[in-house]
């Protein structure tokens, strides 16, 4: 599996012959008023938009998700696999994936998995959000976790899909205004607890970086890693990078 980071929560993965971004973003720095509040996204991305065989969109409601750029380019890909509501809204290429249920592209298998975007009882707030699992014969499980901040959906996922090799996990610590000083996204310490939940072998974090109200980054994943014993399978890639993983 090769993975490119392109800054925020965007990133290119390609794996069983099959090109997949997650989650675009692909604005420059810019606000973007959210309701009665604002997101600030303060860095572009590395790299702009490139043709792809399906868009792995966690939701379409938040502009840190899915930017204006981004939604212009959903209209590009012949596949976009999503959340029902965003489904609902966005139409096109759009398409469900409820969670359990898979779709075949190629020699891939994408999986929608539960994702909880801040405390229990928040969605009706912070709206729908899926998560995604790649798996393929003779190819790494790979866990992409859209805006999750709960481990017990960690837990879920890895009691009934099993161990990954790869968790491609958003991290950040996210707060807003909307639900004051809780997280919206795994913290740092959360991110390396899920490494160990799933026995992922490598750990690559997005989300983390380039916009106002992500409140942990670079320095508190290192920390966060090191003291679960934990640094060996953290992957922290520089915006523009690209490794290969799951081998």
């Amino acid at each position: 599996m090769e993975i490119r980071y392109a800054g925020g929560p965007t990133a290119v993965i390609e794996l069983g012959g099959v090109r997949l971004v997650v989650d675009p973003t692909f604005d420059p720095p810019g606000d973007y008023p959210v309701g009665a509040r604002v997101l600030t996204k303060t860095a572009g991305p590395a790299f702009g938009p490139e043709p792809a065989d399906v868009v792995l969109l966690s939701h379409d409601q938040h502009p840190d998700n899915l930017d204006t750029s981004g939604r212009a380019y959903l209209e590009t890909v012949p596949l976009v696999l999503s959340t029902g509501q965003a489904a609902g809204r966005l139409g096109g290429a759009v398409r469900a994936l409820p969670n359990w249920e898979s779709v075949e592209v190629g020699a891939l298998r994408v999986t929608g998995v539960p994702a909880q975007h801040g405390p229990d009882g928040s969605e009706h707030l912070t709206g729908e959000v899926t998560g995604f699992v790649l798996s393929g014969e003779g190819l790494p499980t790979v866990y992409v976790s859209g805006d999750n901040a709960s481990l017990d959906v960690v837990r879920t996922i890895r009691s009934r899909l099993g161990a990954v090799d790869v968790a491609v996990l958003f991290a950040g610590a996210a707060r807003t205004p909307l639900l004051g000083p809780v997280d919206l996204t795994l913290s740092s310490e959360a991110v390396a607890e899920a490494a160990r939940i799933l026995e992922a072998s490598e750990v690559v974090p997005l989300h983390f970086e380039h916009w106002a109200h992500f409140t942990q980054g670079r320095s508190t994943l290192e920390e966060a890693f090191e003291r679960a014993g934990l640094s060996g399978r953290l992957r922290l890639l520089k915006p523009g990078e690209q490794i290969t993983v799951g081998g």
